[in-house]
């Protein structure tokens, strides 16, 4: 799918949790060998943080870069599966705190780690139609893992924003195309009166991410023409260490290309803000003319893959706000009992 007009990336800001509790500690929870832990530590949000805070957070940054008047947002999309409230959209915060309403439209989206990404499809559909001026796309989550289940060691927390407009002048960094994979394979799910997410173990590997991101990436190739090695950075979604790693050398993509992006082994899996996240952390380091290859997986499931080209603003406009490597390397590591409080697993009703 490529816009009939240009879109471009004006501002991009990411968000990382002071917090971190090590796999380690969680291992000697739950009686498991330290070594076969899957990652180091993972982000934990504090007691007063929640996807609507971390948005906020990632939002400000994005509009220090975009340098545009907030009131020229004509839309927010929020992509998260672990919004603060049932029935309240976390979109409609964001846009308060930041200045932009009434006159804007405002959405959540959910489809679980992909939402990000196909929130900042949708936001590219209206500056391309030109509906709106300028958009923001939000990927974040506060990431749930049964006490005791795999996914405890890897779910982190995070968010991630995009300001998308048309303005070449205002740009870093341009989306070229973007195609996505979708079926229903239901490898992970959680309903509506449970705390936490069920997987299917293994089903969520062959037939689930590696599946989707494959077949969204081969149709990008085919209907851009470009290949792994026109790509200066490749971004996948992280549920673990593995998988990425795996996926880009299926695809023809080398350890140097998707080592920058690579965030899960330091501050775990933050679901709708996972390949939202590595994208920030390669646009931190990225040069103009460089092209970024981003793909996405939610599980239920479906994956969009872009093509991203930084353009010559990027040199200027990425020292406006913190790089994420900083907020990462700010951390206060917390036990398992700490962490158990400011996840509220503990639950008196």
């Amino acid at each position: 799918m490529k816009p009939s007009k240009h879109v471009f990336i004006s501002g991009y800001g990411g968000y990382v949790p002071l917090y971190r509790v090590s796999d380690e500690d969680i291992a000697r929870i739950w009686g498991v060998n330290p070594a076969n832990t899957p990652i180091k530590e993972k982000a934990v949000v504090a007691p007063d943080e929640d996807v609507a805070t971390m948005s906020v957070e990632a939002v400000k940054f994005a509009l220090r870069r975009a340098e545009i008047d907030p009131r020229k947002i004509g839309a927010i999309f929020t992509g998260t599966e672990s919004k603060p409230y049932a029935v309240k959209p976390t979109s409609t915060i964001i846009a308060e705190a930041i200045g932009t309403t009434p006159h804007i439209l405002a959405v959540d989206m959910e489809f679980a780690c992909r939402a990000g990404t196909t929130a900042l499809q949708c936001i590219m559909g209206l500056v391309a139609s030109g509906m709106i001026e300028y958009g923001v796309a939000v990927g974040a989550d506060t990431s749930q893992g049964r006490p005791g289940d795999q996914l405890e060691y890897t779910t982190g927390c995070g968010a991630a924003a995009f300001i998308v407009g048309s303005d070449p002048y205002n740009s870093l960094a341009e989306i070229e195309a973007s195609a996505s994979y979708v079926t229903d394979t239901p490898d992970f799910w959680r309903r509506e009166d449970e705390h936490y997410p069920r997987h299917a173990h293994r089903f969520t590997g062959a037939p689930a991410y590696f599946r989707h991101i494959v077949n969204a990436s081969k149709l990008l190739f085919e209907e851009t023409g470009l290949k792994p090695q026109d790509f200066k950075y490749a971004v996948f979604h992280q549920p673990n260490v593995k998988f990425p790693v795996r996926v880009a050398k299926r695809l023809g993509f080398t350890t140097e290309q998707i080592k920058p992006g690579l965030l899960s082994p330091i501050i775990g899996n933050a679901y709708a803000g996972s390949s939202p996240l590595g994208l920030v952390a390669v646009l931190d380091v990225a040069k103009p003319g460089d092209r970024i290859f981003l793909a996405s997986f939610g599980s239920g499931a479906g994956s969009d893959a872009f093509s991203i080209k930084v353009t010559d603003g990027i040199e200027r406009k990425r020292n406006l706000a913190p790089l994420l490597s900083k907020l990462i390397e700010k951390r206060k590591v917390i036990d398992y009992g700490l962490y158990v409080k400011f996840r509220k697993k503990l639950r008196l009703r």
